[in-house]
């Protein structure tokens, strides 16, 4: 399981390192996001960090759980599922913050999400904890999808 942990968990430190470069206290970037329209249920700046931080860490342990399943194909399929989940992630903040592109960024984010729903989907038939560790991944993407699309909605 440690090797496992180490290869998701180094997986999940370079996507949360490229979230820390695009994100909104960065120069011009916090004057852009400040003068968005966000929805009301968009949550306080302080709030992302530790949710981040908490949601990598149950995504990598979810990750090297299926990793140490037996063989199969529907491991094969959860990794090549987790390992989509992960590009979309990490391409999301460049989208959104980097680039300022909220509506590119939402595409992006709604493919996280249905990726996200797939990865649960099939990582329970060899691993149902592993899963159930995506349960506040997804609902957390769920929100910011919905925060995202406002922001284009609003922004428009």
């Amino acid at each position: 399981m440690l090797k496992g942990l180490a290869i998701f968990g180094t997986a999940m430190a370079a996507v949360a390192a490229l979230g820390g470069i695009f994100n909104p206290s960065r120069g011009d970037t916090r004057a852009w996001y400040d003068q968005l329209a966000k929805p009301a249920f968009t949550p306080p700046d302080w709030v992302f960090g530790p949710v981040w931080t908490t949601l990598y860490v149950l995504i990598a342990i979810s990750g090297a759980r299926v990793w140490r399943a037996d063989d199969s194909r529907e491991r094969t399929i959860a990794l090549r599922l987790w390992a989509a989940q992960l590009a979309f992630n990490g391409a999301w903040s460049p989208l959104f913050f980097g680039a300022k592109k909220p509506g590119p960024a939402l595409a992006d984010i709604a493919l996280m999400l249905l990726t996200i729903v797939a990865y649960i989907a099939v990582s329970r038939k060899s691993d149902k904890a592993a899963a159930w560790l995506f349960a506040p991944y997804l609902a957390w993407v769920a929100l910011a999808t919905a925060i995202n699309a406002e922001v284009v909605r609003l922004n428009d």
